[in-house]
């Protein structure tokens, strides 16, 4: 009895290794099948910050963020093969591109909206684009890659062409352990946008008390008045609340054309309170993420800055913040208020951020040109 009882054993420990040997050596189209899992990443979150939003459907790994990187520099997702994420989004502007409305893409045609800069997406919890269109950063990704105007991409086409290439079949492996896929390759960009934290400022050397002296008593005082005259939108350590507002730049809003892209949020929620209502930009690297606004409309911050001064325009929805005690529009900044203010803009500028080597093109040694 112990005898077979072993012999037993022995069979099924044999069986099992077999069933093992084969699975981890099964052939999938010509390739391996991969049979390690993705290696968890935690990201650094600046003690100063709040936590980042938890998305468990795409966990960050290692694996999938590097996949992300490839993609997002990669014009293989255009449908002429020469438009890329970054064609628009300039790692030394902050992700944004210098220009108001670019027409970098497919088609050659200016876009109706500024391309925004790509910074602590791992905190936007109220969705994507100037209007909000998107949930999240994995269905973020498929506006552009479809839209006629800038990748211009088929799903199909896309998804074929990276089961053509030996490359990606084996970095979808290894993130996934899938073939590759559109939805793959969102959930893959979705992961290495994430992973675009600036938090090492000047600001943020002197808000984490590593270096008291970090900030000019000129940048010290605009801090103070940027929390105190902006900090309705622009607030916390982001300086942004993700949210949206019609900021007075304009008091008509019967255009619509684009499917009613000039409408703001009211495209999205169809609720007339959003009407002209875009989304708050965050204030980091902001010197270096001109032009201003939606649309690109401001080339400085002198110009910004004399809009909320003067430039409000009032409608039914302006937003209240932008009202003084008597319902006055403006906020109340004198000219040397306003210096101090962009000195404090400055100081917030990352340089780390803007030169780091795990965000910039890996097939290339430099970034691509402004």
């Amino acid at each position: 009895m112990n005898k077979n009882k072993g012999s037993q054993v022995g069979a099924i420990i044999c069986f099992v290794v077999s069933v093992l040997m084969i699975s981890c050596q099964k052939e999938q189209q010509g390739t391996l099948e991969y049979d390690q899992a993705p290696t968890p990443l935690l990201l650094k979150i600046p003690p100063h910050f709040p936590r980042p939003i938890e998305m468990p459907d795409n966990p960050l790994t290692v694996e999938g963020v590097h996949l992300g990187r490839q993609l997002f520099y990669d014009p293989l997702l255009s449908a002429n093969m020469q438009v890329s994420c970054a064609s628009c989004h300039h790692q030394e502007r902050a992700f944004a591109d210098g220009v108001a409305l670019t027409a970098a893409g497919v088609s050659g045609k200016n876009l109706e909206r500024h391309s925004p800069t790509l910074i602590n997406l791992a905190w936007a919890d109220q969705g994507f684009f100037w209007d909000g269109g998107a949930k999240n950063l994995e269905s973020q990704a498929f506006g552009p890659l479809t839209h006629a105007d800038e990748m211009g991409m088929s799903l199909v086409t896309l998804a074929n062409r990276l089961m053509a290439s030996e490359l990606y079949v084996n970095l979808f492996q290894q993130a996934f352990n899938e073939k590759p896929s559109a939805q793959g390759a969102a959930k893959a960009l979705a992961q290495f946008q994430r992973t675009l934290i600036s938090a090492s400022s000047r600001y943020d050397s002197y808000r984490s008390g590593q270096d008291m002296q970090a900030l000019t008593a000129s940048e010290q005082r605009g801090m103070h008045l940027v929390i105190q005259k902006c900090g309705g939108c622009h607030r916390g350590e982001l300086f942004t609340d993700n949210a949206f507002h019609n900021n007075g730049i304009d008091d008509d809003f019967t255009d619509d054309s684009n499917e009613w892209i000039h409408r703001g949020r009211y495209r999205i929620s169809f609720n007339p309170v959003d009407l002209g209502a875009f989304k708050t930009p965050t204030l980091r690297n902001v010197t270096r993420s001109a032009p201003y606004m939606h649309d690109g409309r401001f080339t400085s911050l002198d110009q910004v800055l004399k809009h909320y001064r003067s430039g409000i325009k009032h409608s039914p929805v302006t937003d209240r913040l932008l009202y003084d005690q008597n319902e006055n529009p403006g906020i109340a900044m004198s000219d040397g208020e306003m210096n101090d203010i962009k000195s404090f803009l400055e100081a917030l500028t990352d340089e780390i951020f803007l030169n780091e080597t795990n965000f910039s093109n890996p097939n290339k040694n430099e970034n691509r040109k402004k």
